[in-house]
């Protein structure tokens, strides 16, 4: 018999399975019928979806890991924080993790958020103090617990149950520059100007700047269509001791829904949370926009939102930085940024890279 041929039981036992399984999707309740097309929606992207991973600009190694780990078969999760723990464990990144700028009394207190497409699940932690993992903490607030965040003494002591090892997270590095800030920063205090002669050039780069708000944002997505991205911060620095911007806030920080895409973001948290940013991209995703032309439709309802004198320029715009990263569930992506030109960075099977952002403003 010819081996590529059905049998008649063959064909008869197919042909009644498809034609049960028509008649028990033809019967089946409206909204199960669209679970169902939805679950074959995602099958059939899932055969053409490349594997992908994209993060701000500092992230270009975070990417090339988790790139990596996913083709090994690791989780699009497991794969994006083991990315952003090189951010962290780097003590001369002062933007997160260990070695993160301190609030304005020079303790380092951070934030972190993930979230798992396939189950739509999510984790974070704010002000979490002498851990420099809280990505890493965030994700055991999804899998262990029934909340979504946890903050403070509370997310420091849920850490220790779970067997994280307490430490000083103040760098020498990262204590001159708040040190110099706080000594600078009145002429009707008691701190008198130090001398900078003898201070490291990696350290007085960092004088006279704009207050660093240094995050690092991460995203993928696999072969199977499935998607997942974490947030993780030291905020902004020389913050009031306890504030939380935005990177541990779920459709602020980040968000993903598998069958639309994802939306993480770098910059003002303020601004981020006030308009919930990520949920908002992804949102314009889901109604047919692209990334870029969904960041950038963001960006300018952020725009219209501000009205504060303080953050408003002389000629009208904004005076601080705001970006997104977003990616769709067949893998489109796109960075936009307030103000460029500036990158951000991807792995895919074209390698390991910097592009280009979309940006609404150019700086002068």
């Amino acid at each position: 018999m010819d081996s590529g041929k059905m049998n008649r039981r063959e064909f008869i036992t197919t042909s009644a399975g498809a034609v049960i399984g028509a008649g028990l999707l033809q019967a089946m309740p409206t909204s199960a019928q669209e679970t169902a097309h939805s679950i074959q929606g995602t099958r059939r992207r899932a055969a053409v979806t490349p594997v992908r991973v994209i993060a701000s600009g500092n992230g270009q190694e975070a990417t090339r890991l988790a790139y990596e780990r996913i083709l090994d078969g690791e989780d699009t999760l497991d794969a994006v924080i083991a990315g952003v723990n090189l951010v962290e464990d780097d003590p001369e990144d002062v933007t997160v993790g260990i070695g993160g700028l301190p609030n304005e009394d020079g303790v380092v207190e951070l934030d972190a958020a993930v979230m798992h497409g396939p189950t739509h699940r999510s984790g974070a932690v704010a002000s979490l103090q002498n851990i420099k993992n809280p990505s890493r903490v965030a994700k055991l607030v999804l899998e262990q617990t029934d909340h979504c965040l946890l903050v403070g003494e509370g997310a420091l002591q849920f850490a220790r149950t779970m067997g994280f090892r307490e430490e000083n997270l103040l760098t020498e590095k990262a204590r001159q520059i708040w040190l110099y800030w706080k000594q600078t920063l009145s002429n009707s205090d008691d701190w008198l100007t130090p001398p900078v002669d003898d201070l490291p050039e990696d350290v007085i780069r960092f004088f006279g700047l704009e207050r660093p708000t240094g995050t690092i944002h991460c995203a993928a997505i696999n072969a199977h269509g499935e998607m997942s991205c974490v947030t993780t911060t030291s905020g902004l620095a020389y913050k009031i001791p306890g504030r939380v911007g935005d990177s541990p806030i779920i459709g602020a920080g980040l968000y993903v829904d598998n069958e639309i895409g994802s939306c993480g973001s770098t910059g003002r948290g303020e601004a981020n949370i006030q308009n919930l940013c990520s949920y908002a991209g992804v949102e314009l995703m889901r109604n047919g926009m692209g990334p870029g032309e969904a960041g950038l439709e963001v960006l300018r309802r952020v725009v219209h939102k501000t009205t504060e004198p303080h953050l408003i320029r002389e000629d009208g715009r904004p005076n601080f930085g705001l970006k997104f990263y977003l990616m769709t569930s067949d893998g489109e992506y796109a960075g936009v940024s307030m103000w460029g030109p500036t990158q951000f960075a991807v792995t895919d099977e074209e390698g390991t890279r910097l592009e280009d952002c979309q940006y609404l403003y150019q700086w002068d």
